[in-house]
């Protein structure tokens, strides 16, 4: 049954996870499952009357994958020589053949390899298309061949069991450092971590209130006549607290910082210095001094201005609402799309540019060269109305009366639909896409604070039953030695199940498939 063809397949729909998927391409998938499966060494030796089949092993190769038996004539893979399943065309030994696949069952002429079977369906698809594909939940190696990928494997798991192991010998310096960099990055670290979290959300929900109600009408008559009564007082006393927290928290994150130049270069850190320093260059200097009197030409006081621009500077306190950003999931799953979608937020911009410089003349020209209407004295003033009119939120201040502007319009809102359309779609998969890994990566970061948690546990016990026992030659305890407590055994076991979990949550149980695999 020949499986090549030279079609070109779409394999953007296709999923290892979906067998549907492959029906477009194979109208019989030549696949049946056996009983072979990891323990292939044992299973060779059971037979089942069914699995002996006649098969004419001179036209078609018997491939076992993981249990999955697939069917393909030689002369199918005598077209693919440098792939491990072509090379099967040239073995004439058993140890040829042992140099090429996992294991071979002579009695039913079967070449086994121990390979996940959903894996592959990339290979069946190269194999049928001539077009290798990778699809999304295949991890791909390149150039690494399978036992420098275990020794690779075996190297990251001593180094993450070394990155976990508590250190016996720790400077109080670093141990400082450690518990800081928990509480003010970590709010799952532990309760200090929490409360300092629930602080700084407070704080800001503070600052947010104290600005709105700063701009009340009696208190900025206050503050033009150069006054300060009680209530103004109360908000000053309450200004002063929250940028002192906020200059408190900067200086901590600042302190922890492994990178302090690459503290500074953070955006959210940036963020919250243009936030902070209005409030002590609004106490440097004053807003009402001697010699305000002496006006400049055509325009309000030297310090007028001045006192204009700091309270602009302390309106920037709104930018501490960026600071949830630290403790919600969602904006910064926001922060992430807008930074993976700057190309789709630049055809949007071009898009609306193209469509904005269309409409704004052929609006001025209908309503005011045509009708003499007033609205659209200008084009540049008929960029207004054709943004409003293609973001279809309509204020109205601005209305074509004409037919022919009313078609010019009805033409704008409906490109405007379309234009915003077209890149949302893109727009919004970034999101969903953005949202899952950043909750797949606070899963893993949360796991692997309970395995260092487990390890520090386990240390402690051993630790102290060490010093219980006062023999520091019972280090062996707990590896089996019938002097241990059952406890230990406990935390011992513990501990490799929480290891063993991690191989499993980090993907290392995921049959890849190196370039070379087949």
């Amino acid at each position: 049954m020949p499986i090549i063809s030279n079609a070109n397949h779409d394999f953007s729909n296709l999923s290892v996870s979906d067998d549907s998927s492959l029906d477009r391409i194979f109208t019989e998938i030549p696949e049946t499952e056996t009983i072979k499966g990891v323990y292939y060494k044992r299973a060779q030796f059971i037979r089942r009357p069914e699995d002996l089949v006649s098969i004419d092993h001179g036209l078609l190769a018997v491939i076992n994958v993981g249990g999955n038996r697939y069917t393909f004539p030689w002369s199918t893979l005598e077209q693919f020589p440098l792939t491990r399943l072509g090379r099967l065309c040239g073995c004439r030994s058993p140890e040829e053949i042992a140099n090429v696949c996992d294991d071979y069952d002579e009695a039913r002429k079967e070449f086994f390899f121990d390979r996940s079977p959903s894996a592959f369906r990339v290979i069946l698809n190269f194999l049928a298309a001539g077009k290798l594909r990778l699809l999304r939940e295949i991890k791909m190696y390149t150039r690494i061949e399978e036992v420098h990928e275990q020794e690779r494997r075996e190297e990251e798991r001593r180094q993450r069991n070394a990155m976990q192991r508590v250190p016996v010998e720790e400077t109080r310096y670093r141990k400082l450092m450690n518990w800081l960099r928990d509480m003010v990055e970590n709010p799952q670290s532990g309760l200090p971590g929490k409360i300092f979290a629930c602080m700084s959300v407070i704080m800001v929900a503070v600052t947010v209130v104290s600005l709105c109600i700063g701009t009340m009408p009696d208190l900025r008559e206050e503050e033009d006549r150069g006054e300060c009564s009680t209530k103004c007082y109360n908000m000053f006393i309450i200004e002063t607290v929250c940028v002192a927290w906020f200059s408190l928290e900067f200086m901590l994150r600042f302190i922890q910082a492994q990178s302090k130049l690459d503290f500074l270069r953070g955006p959210l850190n940036i963020i919250d210095a243009m936030a902070i320093l209005p409030y002590y260059v609004s106490l440097v200097v004053s807003e009402k001094e001697p010699g305000s009197e002496h006006d400049k030409p055509g325009g309000k006081g030297y310090l007028d201005k001045l006192g204009l621009v700091l309270r602009i500077l302390r309106a920037l306190r709104i930018l501490y609402v960026m600071r949830l950003a630290r403790h919600s999931l969602g904006l910064q799953t926001l922060g992430l799309t807008v930074r993976r979608s700057t190309r789709e937020f630049g055809l949007l911009l071009l898009f609306l540019c193209v469509a904005v410089t269309l409409f704004s003349p052929l609006v001025h020209l209908a309503e005011s060269e045509l009708t003499g209407t007033h609205d659209f004295s200008s084009i540049p003033a008929s960029y207004w109305w054709a943004i409003i009119s293609m973001t279809t939120v309509g204020y109205g201040d601005m209305v074509p009366r004409s037919i022919p502007g009313q078609v010019v319009a009805l033409s704008s809102i409906l490109s405007g639909i379309l234009i915003m359309a077209f890149p949302a779609t893109s727009i919004f998969h970034m999101f969903s896409r953005s949202y899952q890994e950043l909750k797949m990566e606070h899963k893993r970061l949360f796991k692997e604070e309970c395995e260092a948690a487990a390890a520090a546990a386990a240390a402690a016990a051993s630790g102290e039953l060490l010093e219980a026992t006062g023999d520091p030659g019972r280090r062996g305890v707990g590896e089996g030695e019938t002097s241990a407590p059952t406890g230990l055994h406990l935390e011992k076991d513990g501990l490799h199940s929480l290891e063993s979990l991690a191989l499993l949550g980090k993907g290392n149980n995921n049959h890849a498939l190196p370039p070379a695999a087949f």
